[in-house]
């Protein structure tokens, strides 16, 4: 799986590959390298769900949308890289948090009458 999401980091960013695919793969490698979940771990069974059902489903969509031999080239190349960090999926993350929480301040807040 660690292959995979390098191999779509890597399939984002090449100019062989459909802008549809593009998008997925960079959405879904975004995501998974970024250090901070949508769901922290520490959560009880729901702090796993992005890890073992959304990350998974994400890849194969991916996966399948990118052509196979180019899919096949990005996977030799993946093996050979290290795992990168992504600096836009820890940017998404914090501004989804600071949007629920903004949220959360605007229905739980005491309404003046």
């Amino acid at each position: 799986m660690k292959r995979d999401v390098v191999a779509l980091w890597l399939a984002a960013r090449d100019p062989r590959v459909p802008w549809y695919a593009k998008a997925v793969a960079g959405a879904v490698a975004a995501y998974a390298l970024s250090p901070v979940d949508l769901i922290p771990d520490f959560i009880p069974i729901i702090g796993y769900l992005d890890d073992l059902v959304i990350v998974p489903l994400g890849i194969l969509l991916a996966v399948k949308l990118v052509p196979a031999g180019l899919m096949r080239e990005f996977r030799d190349e993946a093996t050979r890289r290290a795992k990168p960090v992504s600096l836009t999926g820890l940017i998404f993350m914090i501004a989804v948090w600071i949007a629920a929480a903004m949220a959360l301040l605007w229905l739980f807040w005491p309404k003046s009458v």
